[in-house]
């Protein structure tokens, strides 16, 4: 049976088009996507991001649980931190890409995919054994409300949270007399927060936004504007551009393992063993020299030969081109500026490497 977030029917109300993701009926666009998607990149959009997973890992062990169970340095967190990181399996594979945040000593949150939050589960239990720790699904109990964009934070402060936490912090406050939590995160490349709200005040919460939001242009923004989005700021999505059999290294992702980190961990070994000795596959950026547009699943070719397969692709509608992202194999005469093609219905089409991300990310300024 298909989910429904608390603001399932405020979303119907605003004339959302609802589709099935990750078993969640979710809103995919009100208006169209790419207005949605300027909205964000030129005033504030909010996101109903409800379907995400919340877990709580407390306990004695609660640190060295955790260590165990991501490449990150846990040790690293002050209260109040959080940390991008990875749930990797024995072979350093992916199971899924995390925030973990320090509430307090010995007690941390995780936002978890919505997908994988049962996978997510599962591991954590069979790594369980041998640790003081308890491991509490709360997903249920809370929604989540994402507010992007270059006067997001302008809104909030305009709310009576002045102090707003900074990049990747979160902070406990009051909105509309409301108790909440404040996170400075988001999945745009937007400054913005992230806010979770216990469910029986999300609707309220919600529309409240949407009302007080309106001088600064808010307004609401589906899962389609979200996937562009995302896409222009070069952030993986989960199952398209991250699984169980790609690496953090392989995903571009080496920037989130701690190199010093002394504590074994699920995945060390093979990890560290890429770090040394390279990679055999890599994630690229790339745009469409052409009006095609690249689709998860398209083969990527060079002089040829197929040498990948693209992961996620769309459109930009601030650079006006077609983009992607893609595995390809770690070749010399591959990089920014070569020219490779994506095989689109039984043709090829030309593309040229280029840097990720695809637009300036926005969401470290001001902080």
């Amino acid at each position: 049976m298909t989910k429904q977030t608390f603001l399932h029917d405020k979303h119907v109300a605003l004339g959302a088009r609802m589709v099935d993701f990750a078993g969640w009926e979710m809103p995919v666009q009100y208006s169209s996507i790419i207005d949605e998607h300027k909205t964000v990149r030129e005033t504030a959009g909010i996101f109903d991001v409800s379907h995400m997973g919340e877990i709580i890992v407390y306990g004695e062990d609660a640190l060295p649980f955790l260590n165990k169970l991501v490449p990150q340095d846990i040790t690293k967190l002050v209260d109040l931190k959080a940390v991008y990181c990875q749930l990797t399996n024995k072979n350093g594979g992916i199971i899924d890409d995390l925030i973990i945040y320090k509430l307090e000593d010995k007690k941390y949150l995780i936002i978890a995919n919505a997908s994988r939050i049962d996978e997510d589960l599962n591991w954590m239990v069979r790594n369980k054994c041998g640790f003081d720790v308890t491991i509490v699904n709360e997903s249920h109990n809370y929604s989540l409300l994402a507010v992007q964009g270059p006067k997001a934070c302008e809104l909030i402060k305009s709310l009576g949270i002045e102090n707003l936490p900074s990049f990747f912090h979160i902070k406990r406050g009051e909105l509309f007399n409301i108790n909440v939590w404040i996170s400075r995160t988001g999945y745009t490349g937007e400054d913005g927060v992230e806010i979770l709200v216990r469910n029986e005040f999300s609707e309220y919460l919600w529309d409240k936004l949407l009302s007080t939001g309106k001088p600064f242009g808010i307004k609401p923004i589906g899962l389609g504007a979200r996937d562009t989005l995302r896409l222009e700021a070069g952030l993986h999505l989960y199952g398209n551009d991250l699984d169980e059999n790609t690496t953090p290294i392989e995903a571009g992702l080496s920037w989130s393992v701690s190199k010093n980190k002394t504590e074994d961990y699920n995945g060390k070994s093979a990890i560290d063993k890429q770090l040394k000795e390279g990679i055999t596959k890599k994630l690229i950026g790339f745009k469409m020299l052409d009006k095609s547009i690249a689709r998860h699943g398209y083969e990527i070719y060079s002089a040829g030969e197929q040498v990948g397969i693209v992961t996620s692709g769309g459109v930009s509608p601030i650079r006006g081109e077609n983009i992607g992202m893609g595995y390809i194999k770690n070749l010399d005469n591959l990089a920014v500026g070569s020219t490779i093609q994506i095989l689109i219905r039984e043709k090829l089409h030309d593309a040229e490497i280029v840097k990720r991300p695809f637009v300036e990310k926005k969401n470290k300024t001001n902080i």
